[in-house]
């Protein structure tokens, strides 16, 4: 059975293809599809999230409630250029890098308006 199905394969891959350059032509469109799926579903959906969780924290401001990334919560004390000085119980501050303040979807998804005012409503 292999040898008649050997010549049958050589037979077949000695034939050039009709059009020119073949498959590379459509392999090379293929590919350059490819890469825009990927762009267009992961990478860029990926960098407009990182640049609203780095506008949010930018955005934050003395007296802001907060949640690190290790799940330690505070209010900001105090805001530099690299970090915030959070207040976790009464005389107790800590110093963390803005990078190791966490956002959850819900978070993002508000406006900076919306959360003042709600922050204006629980201290009323």
């Amino acid at each position: 059975m292999l040898n008649t199905i050997l010549p049958l394969l050589q037979a077949g891959s000695g034939a050039a293809p009709a059009g020119g350059m073949g498959g590379g032509s459509s392999m090379l469109i293929f590919l350059l599809l490819m890469i825009l799926i990927f762009y267009f579903f992961m990478i860029r959906p990926q960098q407009k999230k990182q640049k609203k969780i780095e506008e949010a924290r930018n955005s934050l401001q003395r007296g802001d409630k907060v949640v690190t990334i290790g799940g330690i919560h505070g209010k900001i004390v105090d805001v530099k250029d690299r970090t915030f000085t959070i207040e976790i119980a009464h005389d107790v501050r800590i110093e963390v890098d803005k990078a190791a303040i966490s956002f959850n979807e819900a978070e993002l998804g508000k406006k900076p308006e919306a959360a003042k005012e709600e922050k204006t409503e629980e201290n009323a």
